[in-house]
């Protein structure tokens, strides 16, 4: 693991983007539905237990939450989507809240999408695949929770969303990941290191 990763720290939340950090250097945000393990994919990412938020009561993040690598690079958890307890209006504020952060954020220069591999492409995963290609972004998709099918059923879920992606979604790549064994850590740790441009310049 880059040891960058492991030196991620809490830096700040933001309900609204009036709250949010100033716009430079580089951020990779983490999207997707609620309890799809977004908060456990960061955790293993960074080896850091507890360094984003997990819980049994899906929705609870509800801000968007900067975690700093360095001075010039920040992991993003995005506020869960979708759950059917929170409040519609609370609903419509995410939505707002995550158009925005994603048109017009410059910082930004990728999505990691978070989506539970028996609950493929639900229909905030296609918005969210939607505004990246609107916005030209780089999409990565973590299958989670690959752990809970057998090897050849996580397997054929995976070339299922590959070839969805190659026909609609074309600038995207989806891998399988468990943040239980730790599979596919180290595949989307590279990908970060591109996005980071960690491979051209070592912290």
């Amino acid at each position: 693991m880059n040891s960058l990763y492991h030196k991620a720290h809490y830096q700040g939340s933001a309900y609204t983007l009036s709250q949010l950090p100033p716009d430079r250097g580089m951020e990779v945000a983490f999207a997707g539905r609620s309890n799809v393990g977004k908060s456990s994919a960061i955790n293993a990412i960074t080896n850091i237990k507890g360094l984003a938020r997990t819980s049994k009561t899906p929705g609870r993040t509800q801000m968007i939450n900067f975690f700093q690598l360095d001075a010039r690079r920040c992991l993003v958890d995005l506020p869960g989507y979708g759950y059917a307890k929170v409040p519609e209006a609370v609903k419509r504020q995410w939505r707002q809240t995550l158009s925005n952060y994603l048109e017009w954020r410059q910082s930004l220069c990728g999505i990691v999408l978070v989506m539970d591999i028996r609950r493929l492409f639900q229909p905030f995963d296609l918005q969210m695949l939607e505004w990246c290609r609107a916005r030209g972004l780089p999409v990565c998709i973590l299958l989670t929770k690959s752990d809970k099918l057998k090897r050849g059923a996580a397997k054929q879920a995976l070339e299922k969303v590959t070839a969805h992606l190659q026909e609609a979604f074309p600038s995207a790549r989806a891998q399988l990941f468990s943040a239980h064994n730790r599979m596919g850590v180290e595949a989307i740790q590279a990908q970060l290191d591109r996005w980071f441009e960690l491979d051209e310049s070592p912290p």
